[in-house]
Parts: structure tokens; C-alpha cells; sequence
């Protein structure tokens, strides 16, 4: 079946159509991921677009549901150079295409991504339709899109009621403890060969892990699991809460920190959120924020953020720790950054820089426990490079 892509300035791409027979409008984006589909489907960060990957064959070893990054998949649309109709690895649930049609993403192969990506770097991000319908108004089509905007979305995308992630054990049992740094790796193999109990094996694994006993408030803006995840592999007891939570709520729980998450959408679209995030500034609280929440720590601070002309979306964007000069290899997902021409130093200062385009990736506030980063530390997709950020907020809460 014929499908289309029309993009707001007229272009139209024509391919084959993929996933669920549906008419969509989105913000049109690209992501330089060579791996990583599952997770980029599932991020709550992409509702309201869809996406172009721009590496040329995606789906060839299918979707393992252990990689999924939330409850179900958000982007609009997935839009590919070839879709791989065979899943070639022993951890495939099902096939990309199977996964698509499940979770009613529509999408398109067979177009030129390289063209796609460089009149959306040239041009700027735009919004299109994905279609197969064959006689659409080209007019029509175009003011459809003009008119579309992603307001709503963090309302979409955040937890209904507030759950609590009880994490060392239960985490150790199904393996998400593997990758950390923090507890005995002989005495976890050991484990997982059935050469312990889960009894004796139970406190040799909290034993060393370094946020044992920290309780974290995670404010859901539309965050992806693994933030959680890389919190409780660490020994801590993670709270989420909905977006809409008072601060009063929060800090009436008695966090020993406080994470606000990853989300989508334009960072001045939830001013209510922005109201509880300054009281919760107010506190005391040792405070991380990923992605969104960094945005929005900074609006509720009185700085200002923007616009990027067509994204960081990723997982090789080179950033460097202004506090250490190391530059790590990050995970990346927004259209905004906060703007530096106007930040005020008296408030917070620039922590980390993207090495490509000098704009800023991160803020450490002046007289408070506080950081934030634009990046995604807990990666999934991309480089782990800049994991230790959830040991450097653990510190926090540590020596507070």
C-alpha cells in the first residue's frame, strides 16, 4: 500500500505504508541512533511527533519487551529507509512491524531519510501528515499542519496516581542490577548460577550499594523507566509521582531527594508544574533534574529557554563536564535548551556544554543542592558514559 508524508512547506515523500493503517499530523523529527528503536518508540519524550530514524535499516533484530522504556509506545509515527521483515535475535518478542501495528503507530518505508533529515536541518523542524490516502489536498493538507501544536502532552504521558518502586531485590532477581558499579559483581554471578539463595543473597547485595536507604520523589513529566531503574539499582526506594503533584504533597513524604523527570512538549506549555517546582526549590531538598525538569528548574528560577532549530536526538552527542573537563558521549532527546544569554549567574551556573554547538546541557544552582542536565544519563538508548550523575546525586543526599 502507497503512503505519504507531506510535510507543512509542501513537500510530499511517497513510499510504502508500515504499522497501523492510520491518518496522523505531528511534529516531524529525526534521530542518529544507529540501535535503539524499542526504547525511541517508547519514550514518553516523543508524544506529539514522529520520528525519522535516520540510520537505513531499523527492525532487524525485532522488539524484546524488557527494552520497552514505558507502558506502551508514544511517538505518532515512525518514518524509515527499510523496515527489516525478519527479527534476527534469540530475544525478539516480535517483530517491529507486529509491534507497530499493536500499539496503532502508523508509519512509512522506502523514502529518502538522508532528504528528509536535511531539509529538517536546513529548514528547521516542521509538522506533517502521514497518509495513505492517495487524493489529499495539498492545500489542506498544509494548513492541517500549520495549525497542529503539542500542547497537552505532558498530561498525556505521566502516571495517573503515585506508585513506589521497591528496587534492590527485586531488581537483583531479574538482572537490572548488572550493569551498575555499586555491589559485589563475583557474589551477584554467583547468584544468578543459583550458587546462593535469594535469602543470603539479599543483604550482600544492599551492603554495597551506595544509596541504600535514600528515598527519591521522581516527579513524572513523562519519564522513562530506567531513571527509576538506575535509582533503585542503587539501593534506593523510589516514589513516582504525577506531573500535577504540589510540592507540598512531595516534601510532606519527606524525600531525601527529589528527581524531576524527562518529558515532552514546550517546557512553558505546564505553568502550574513550573509553580510547584520553585517551592520545591524553596526547600531544602537535594534536587536532580533530567531533560524537561532541567528546563523547567530554570523557567521556575526566572531564566528563559528556546527553540532549537531541529533538535539534539541521539546517542552521540559529545558534552563536557565543566567541573571535571571530561566530555562524555550522551544520550539525547529535546527541541529546547535554556537560553545562557539570559540566565542569571546570581541563581545557577553553566555545569555542562554541548561540544557541537556550544548550547548549554546542564546548570548547578548557586547556595543549593541542586543540579540539572539536559542530557539522559540513564541512557537507554545510548552511551552509559554519564551514569555516574546518579552516583553524584546520591553523594548529595548522602552529605546533606
Amino acid at each position: 500500500m502507497k503512503a505519504f508524508l507531506i510535510l507543512e512547506d509542501g513537500t510530499v515523500f511517497e513510499g510504502q505504508h508500515i504499522g497501523a493503517v492510520r491518518e496522523t499530523i505531528s511534529e516531524i523529527v529525526f534521530n542518529t541512533s544507529m540501535a535503539g528503536y524499542p526504547e525511541v518508540l517508547t519514550d514518553p519524550s516523543y508524544a506529539g511527533q514522529a520520528v525519522c530514524m535516520t540510520y537505513p535499516l531499523i527492525g532487524n533484530y525485532g522488539v524484546n519487551r524488557s527494552d520497552l522504556e514505558s507502558r506502551q509506545a508514544w511517538v505518532e509515527g515512525l518514518i524509515v529507509r527499510e523496515l527489516s521483515e525478519v527479527a534476527s535475535n534469540f530475544r525478539s518478542n516480535l517483530t517491529l512491524q507486529e509491534y507497530l501495528v499493536e500499539q496503532n503507530i502508523p508509519g512509512i518505508q522506502g523514502i529518502d531519510t538522508r532528504a528528509l533529515t536535511r531539509r529538517l536541518r536546513e529548514s528547521g523542524t516542521m509538522n506533517g501528515m502521514l497518509t495513505t490516502n492517495e487524493n489529499f489536498d495539498l492545500a489542506d493538507v498544509q494548513a492541517r499542519c500549520k495549525a497542529y501544536n503539542t500542547k497537552g502532552v505532558v498530561e498525556k504521558v505521566t502516571c495517573k496516581e503515585a506508585y513506589v518502586l521497591e528496587g534492590t531485590k527485586d531488581l537483583a532477581e531479574n538482572g537490572a542490577l548488572s550493569g551498575s558499579a555499586h555491589f559485589n559483581k563475583e557474589d551477584y554471578e554467583a547468584y544468578k548460577k543459583g550458587d546462593m539463595s535469594k535469602e543470603e543473597k539479599k543483604p550482600s547485595l544492599v551492603k554495597e550499594l551506595n544509596g541504600a536507604g535514600k528515598f527519591v520523589a521522581l516527579l513524572d513529566l513523562g519519564a522513562k523507566d530506567n531513571i527509576a531503574a538506575s535509582l533503585a539499582a542503587r539501593g534506593c526506594k523510589v516514589k513516582i509521582y504525577p506531573a500535577e503533584t504540589s510540592a507540598e504533597t512531595i516534601l510532606a513524604d519527606k524525600p531525601d531527594g527529589i528527581m524531576l523527570s524527562n518529558g515532552p512538549g514546550d517546557p512553558k506549555d505546564v505553568p502550574g508544574v513550573i509553580a510547584e517546582i520553585k517551592k520545591l526549590y524553596d526547600s531544602d531538598v537535594p534536587i536532580f533534574a533530567i531533560c524537561l525538569g532541567h528546563q523547567l528548574m530554570a523557567l521556575a528560577t526566572g531564566n528563559d529557554t528556546y527553540k532549537l532549530k531541529y533538535g539534539h536526538r541521539g546517542g552521540n552527542h559529545p558534552v563536557k563536564d565543566l567541573a571535571t573537563g571530561k566530555v562524555t558521549i550522551t544520550s539525547q532527546n529535546h527541541g529546547y535548551v535554556v537560553d545562557m544569554d539570559k540566565i542569571d549567574e546570581k541563581v545557577c551556573k553553566a555545569a555542562f556544554v554541548n561540544v557541537n554547538d556550544g548550547t548549554n546541557e546542564g546548570l548547578s544552582y548557586v547556595g543549593k543542592n541542586i543540579f540539572t542536565v539536559q542530557f539522559h544519563p540513564e541512557a537507554c538508548p545510548g552511551p552509559q558514559d554519564s551514569s555516574y550523575l546518579f552516583d553524584r546525586f546520591i553523594d548529595m543526599m548522602n552529605h546533606r
